[in-house]
């Protein structure tokens, strides 16, 4: 399997993972302040809902990375880069890098950080 499909699949991963450990938090504050029985959590219902919590992080997830890759290229810190096909240069002081970055993940392109 190639490098970029790697990386691309390990960031789908660690994002469904953060949305799914941000459910869990929810569903231990629910125990503890809600009156709701520990049956509930394991129920089909509640396991389907779960799974869709996930899915939809991970699609809310990439729209926010979308938007901060596209608000880079209109402010130019982000740039086509000449050493990879579809590869791009992101600048240092790019205000919403790391988002830019898991965007790049998330898509499986290339990216290089460069200074500015």
């Amino acid at each position: 399997m190639k490098p970029l499909t790697v990386d691309m699949l390990r960031a789908h991963l660690i994002v469904a993972s953060f949305t799914a450990l941000c459910a869990q938090l929810l569903a231990c504050i629910a125990l503890l302040l809600l009156p709701v029985s520990q049956q509930l959590f394991s129920s089909t219902p509640f396991r389907l809902l779960a799974m869709a919590a996930i899915v939809s992080g991970v699609i809310v997830t990439r729209d926010f990375a979308q938007a901060a890759f596209d608000s880079a290229r209109q402010s130019r810190h982000v740039a086509p880069h000449d050493a990879h096909e579809h590869g791009v240069a992101i600048a240092s002081d790019c205000p919403q890098c790391w988002l830019v970055v898991l965007h790049l993940r998330l898509t499986g392109r290339p990216f290089v950080l460069a200074g500015h």
